[in-house]
């Protein structure tokens, strides 16, 4: 799904983009990410099409959807030295008054 047919579902279901995240526990960057690649992952876009339908024939998604617990998604990507991408490999740069190689 294109990020303006994404919109458009959103906008039907009378949420902004801020709403949406808030709503689903992502963040909001991520939609920002959508619309500069142009395109919705299909989870997301499924997500928005029903709310867009749901709201389209006046059913209430909000009540329902608020009664799930759904945890924060952690943001990804934001690297630390010696890791790439953020992902969990053991540390590349040991400090050197460590003889034993593993990082504190």
């Amino acid at each position: 799904m294109t990020y303006e047919e994404f919109r458009r579902h959103l906008g039907k279901a009378g949420l902004t983009n801020k709403e949406f995240a808030e709503m689903v526990k992502i963040n909001r960057n991520s939609i920002t990410n959508f619309k500069k690649d142009g395109v919705v992952p299909d989870h997301w876009a499924i997500v928005a099409m029903l709310m867009g339908v749901m709201a389209d024939n006046a059913l209430d998604f909000k009540e329902p959807l608020g009664r799930i617990e759904i945890d924060q998604k952690k943001a990804r990507g934001s690297a630390a030295k010696g890791r790439f991408g953020g992902s969990k490999q053991p540390d590349m740069f040991v400090p050197r008054d460590n003889k034993a190689g593993v990082s504190a």
